[in-house]
């Protein structure tokens, strides 16, 4: 179903797409709440869709035309914080001393050592809205490769997407631990629950993955995601099992453990390596990528972090 709506063009779209009457749709949202609930959800015709909603209104010109808008607004922002990063100042950086040298708040730590069980069914519902169809916006930058980068990042994905298994599929094991946990599973339960901060991270991967132009900065936001998880999955699987969560959901983070330590090697120097090999003028593009997957995932930490009382 259609999320709730959070401003006025939030509502405005929503009802356009249950009624299919989309001409007139202005694009100028009251909030940054009200602009990243109707980006995710005019992103969601590309994957899912909605029950409500005709499948036809995938490519209507009047949706795509405020869709463009938004993502306007949401990329210069996300370039404004690149280009004013220190970061950026230090042009020696690449993927990995990014990733080093990038200092935010965990909360993976917070969960291994002090989180209490109902923050911690908290943040599972937030991360379903990207786990629940995991590595799923990667997937459209395939066809955009060239054969090197192509066949690395295929690897890759064949393990996420549980190398045949349908068992084994990612998002397969984490829909697995939420029921074990007592909670829903079905695609995109919790979006309203989601803090507007999950809707950025979700929508920067699907802004990425949905242009050919910004191809590379979908890869080097998988990279980052990829060389920053085998560590906080060991946390997330230790704290979890400190509050007795069930062995099915620490079993998901205890696969990423492993998988993204290899996985990282693979982003870094096959896929990332590769494509720059091939396409050296891309690479301020995915330096980009690679801040904005580790400066919104520190927003999401230090926003929860605040709320819970424990920044």
């Amino acid at each position: 179903m259609l999320p709730k709506s959070r401003g006025t063009l939030s509502a405005a779209v929503f009802t356009a797409l249950q009624s299919g009457a989309t001409e007139g749709l202005e694009s100028a949202p009251e909030s940054e709440e009200d602009a990243q609930i109707a980006l995710w959800a005019l992103y969601e015709l590309h994957y899912r869709g909605f029950d409500e909603v005709d499948a036809d209104l995938e490519w209507d010109p009047d949706l795509l035309r405020v869709r463009r808008g938004l993502e306007r607004s949401f990329e210069a922002e996300l370039w404004r914080r690149w280009e004013q990063s220190p970061l950026r100042e230090d042009s020696d950086l690449g993927l990995t001393g990014l990733v080093d040298k990038h200092d935010g708040p965990s909360l993976a730590r917070f969960v291994q050592r002090r989180a209490d069980r109902e923050q911690v069914l908290e943040l599972l519902q937030h991360r379903s809205l990207y786990h629940l169809k995991e590595t799923d916006p990667t997937s459209w930058v395939v066809p955009r490769l060239e054969t090197r980068p192509k066949a690395a990042l295929m690897e890759i994905l064949f393990d996420e997407y549980g190398g045949g298994d349908p068992n084994r599929l990612h998002h397969h094991l984490f829909r697995r631990g939420l029921e074990a946990a007592g909670l829903r599973s079905d695609h995109a339960c919790y979006v309203d629950e989601a803090p507007v901060e999950i809707l950025a991270m979700n929508n920067a991967q699907s802004l990425f993955g949905l242009h050919r132009r910004l191809r590379a900065a979908a890869l080097g936001h998988f990279a980052a995601f990829e060389t920053t998880s085998s560590v906080p999955s060991r946390q997330l699987a230790q704290g979890l099992r400190r509050l007795d969560f069930p062995e099915e959901m620490a079993a998901y983070y205890d696969e990423h453990v492993e998988a993204d330590a290899v996985h990282e090697q693979v982003a870094v120097r096959d896929v990332c390596g590769a494509f720059l090999d091939e396409e050296p003028s891309e690479r301020d593009h995915l330096l980009f990528g690679v801040f904005t997957c580790l400066d919104l995932e520190a927003r999401y930490a230090q926003a929860m972090l605040t709320r819970w009382g424990a920044s």
